[in-house]
């Protein structure tokens, strides 16, 4: 059983000010075996500029940080993951005060295992970030049907490798499914290779996300 955090003490992570006026923050979300520090490249790359809110994951696997436990590669612990992002969606709107941050401007972004709860942060607590730009992650509830949030507004950039052999291109096509009928604004890229973010599909990230203007 989890407990949502209450205060932004309850998970490690690294908070870097915006360095323009009227930036907006990106929430980052590392994959597995990775920590705060992983993605805050990709952040300043997505968005120069904007503030960068990077947690650690506070499951442990094997040693390697993880967002929620899982049965096997692929099979997710779905109990866990909605419980886990409930400490996440909490330890967000912490932040969020204590670091004074616009709550209609913080967009998520992550990788494989972060891109899987950033997605549960989308259909599990809708109206929580403003969009996100997610790559090699899929469909978080798995064979659960998604509650019929509404994410009009909304606005995501998915970017999935159709070889990928971890988040399988159905998976990533289901998401983009699930959210669109709940009426986020989905933009799909997807590439020939596997679990990667290639610099052609970062590229268009960044393009999105420049003319989206969060």
């Amino acid at each position: 059983m989890t407990t949502p955090a209450t205060s932004v003490e309850d998970f490690v992570h690294v908070f870097e000010p915006a360095t323009a006026p009227d930036a907006p923050t990106l929430l980052l979300l590392h994959g597995t075996g990775a920590d705060e520090h992983d993605l805050l490249p990709l952040g300043r790359a997505l968005a120069p500029g904007a503030a960068l809110l990077s947690p650690r994951g506070r499951v442990d696997e094997n040693g390697m940080n993880r967002w929620f436990r899982r049965l096997r590669e692929g099979v997710f612990d779905v109990d866990d993951l909605i419980g886990r992002t409930a400490e996440l969606a909490a330890f967000v709107e912490a932040a969020t005060e204590a670091y004074d941050l616009d709550p209609a401007r913080i967009v998520v972004s992550g990788f494989s295992n972060g891109a899987n709860t950033g997605a549960g942060l989308l259909l599990l607590h809708p109206g929580l970030v403003a969009g996100a730009a997610l790559f090699a992650g899929g469909a978080p509830l798995q064979g659960r049907e998604p509650a019929p949030v509404d994410l009009s507004g909304t606005r995501v950039f998915l970017g999935n490798g159709v070889a990928d052999p971890i988040t399988t291109i159905d998976q990533s096509r289901l998401l983009a499914s699930q959210l669109g009928e709940r009426g986020a604004r989905v933009l799909v890229r997807e590439h020939a290779g596997g679990h990667q973010l290639t610099p052609e599909v970062l590229a268009e990230a960044r393009d999105w996300f420049a003319h989206e203007e969060f």
